[in-house]
């Protein structure tokens, strides 16, 4: 089903198979090699629309759902109790690969940990107040008053040369 926005509505690749299209035609409207297209049309002459389905991730997950849910409660402890004693009390992508090895002995990319959380309902968050020593009216005194000292101004356009002998033409 086709929904409005601004990407253009493909049909599936099984009826672009139906209508005769060619692999390559729709390689490049995917986005994808043409082999791959040539496979997907030799699974869907085979076996269907059902075989053209997908067969789940490709990677198995290393962790069960009793080393998971052992894992939660470790995050939920929180990193001040597993050695991090920092300002920032915040989990990072680094802090839980190593809290995996520590706790599993199972290695993780830093990747296959955002992947790992994100496939359990975990999100990348953001603290909901702001620190308590933030002062907003030093902020702007500071944004409206030393800023624009800073800050070199943008130049006006003006045509420029990749050459250092010979001057643009403008």
């Amino acid at each position: 089903m086709c929904r409005p926005g601004r990407y253009r509505c493909l049909a599936p690749p099984a009826e672009r198979f139906a209508r005769g299209e060619k692999s390559e035609v729709i390689a490049k409207e995917l986005r994808v090699a043409s082999r791959s297209v040539r496979r997907w049309r030799h699974a869907w002459q085979q076996g269907g629309v059902q075989a053209l389905r997908s067969k789940g991730p490709v990677s198995v997950e290393r962790l069960s759902a009793r080393q998971w849910a052992r894992l939660e409660q470790e995050l939920k402890r929180g990193p001040l109790a597993h050695g991090w004693d920092d300002e920032f009390q915040g989990w990072t992508l680094k802090r839980v690969k190593l809290l995996i090895g520590r706790v599993f002995q199972v290695g993780y990319t830093v990747q296959g940990v955002w992947k790992l959380l994100r496939r359990h309902g975990w999100s990348a968050q953001v603290p909901l107040r702001g620190a308590i020593e933030r002062d907003e009216e030093a902020i702007e005194v500071w944004k409206t008053g030393v800023w624009p000292q800073v800050k070199e101004p943008r130049r006006t356009w003006a045509p420029t040369s990749a050459s250092r002998t010979r001057q643009a033409r403008g």
